[in-house]
């Protein structure tokens, strides 16, 4: 980004932090809160009429314009936090989030990370609502899917490098970099951006069927696609393209079409990320390991 498009954001997050806005989902009324990571209203909207299994498609504005803002705004001090239980795959949770306000904090990105794709896969997401839900049965769940967000499994752009496990949770190989940069076009990263929605919400009409209460369905920010001059999804950033998130509810019942298989390496809050290959550096390098 240039000096002056910097300065021009810079400007735009000054009045974002100095605004309230947004709603809190503890606000409204829901058992299951599903969070499609970086999901549009309008992009959910578009699709709703090729899943039987989702109703019409209405919109709130979020508490956040990136995860670690909703993260915070949504859940640090809320005294709803302490009786819900969250299963995610969203990274920030590790550097935002207190394992000790909640009822539990599956933290799957620790232990189901697909290397291959550079992200959470949604089944695994799904596998440990259902366990949380028919073991625990909390007053609330939230499952935080990493899609529609990069990196496009179904169908990857070029030069995307996913997402980092630990750290700055981007890299700087991304689809918003490239549209900004003119290197692809908007139809291209909208079409795969989309194909990533249905990629996920196969996912989520298999949670429907096994879980029982009202589901809600919402996202913790959209992305831009060039609206305000602005691409992606920048912190303290109240464009409403951008904050304007899908909700959709859905009285779900228990079907028991599914039987999940993962379980994490250890009791919960899992204590460190598995299979990473800088952890497994540093662990060597202590003599832990050989």
């Amino acid at each position: 980004m240039s000096r002056l498009g910097t300065a021009y954001l810079r400007a735009i997050q000054a009045v974002g932090r100095r605004l309230p806005y947004g709603t809190n989902v503890f606000e409204r009324s829901w058992d299951v809160l599903v969070v499609l990571d970086g999901c549009r209203a309008d992009l959910l909207a578009a699709v709703a009429d090729d899943y039987d299994f989702l109703p019409e498609v209405g919109s709130l504005r979020s508490v956040g314009s990136a995860s670690s803002e909703w993260l915070q705004n949504t859940f640090v001090g809320h005294p709803e936090t302490e009786r819900t239980v969250m299963v995610t795959g969203n990274t920030w949770t590790d550097r935002y989030l207190d394992a000790d306000s909640f009822a539990a904090l599956d933290e799957v990105w620790k232990y189901a990370w697909d290397d291959d794709h550079g992200t959470v896969p949604p089944d695994a997401i799904t596998d440990r609502a259902i366990v949380h839900t028919r073991e625990s049965r909390p007053e609330r769940l939230v499952a935080h899917y990493m899609q529609p967000h990069h990196p496009f499994v179904p169908d990857p752009l070029d030069g995307d490098d996913g997402l980092i496990r630990a750290g700055s949770h981007s890299n700087t190989g991304n689809p918003w970099v490239a549209l900004r940069q003119n290197q692809v076009s908007t139809d291209r990263v909208w079409d795969a951006y989309r194909a990533n929605l249905a990629y996920v919400l196969n996912e989520v009409e298999s949670l429907c069927e096994n879980v029982d209460g009202r589901v809600a369905i919402t996202a913790d920010h959209g992305n831009l696609f060039g609206e305000w001059g602005l691409y992606g999804h920048p912190m303290e950033t109240p464009v409403p393209a951008l904050i304007t998130v899908p909700w959709a509810t859905i009285a779900a019942s228990d079907r028991q079409t599914r039987t999940p298989t993962l379980q994490p390496p250890e009791s919960l809050p899992v204590s460190r990320v598995y299979g990473d290959d800088t952890e497994s550096e540093q662990l060597a390098a202590l003599g832990y390991r050989e």
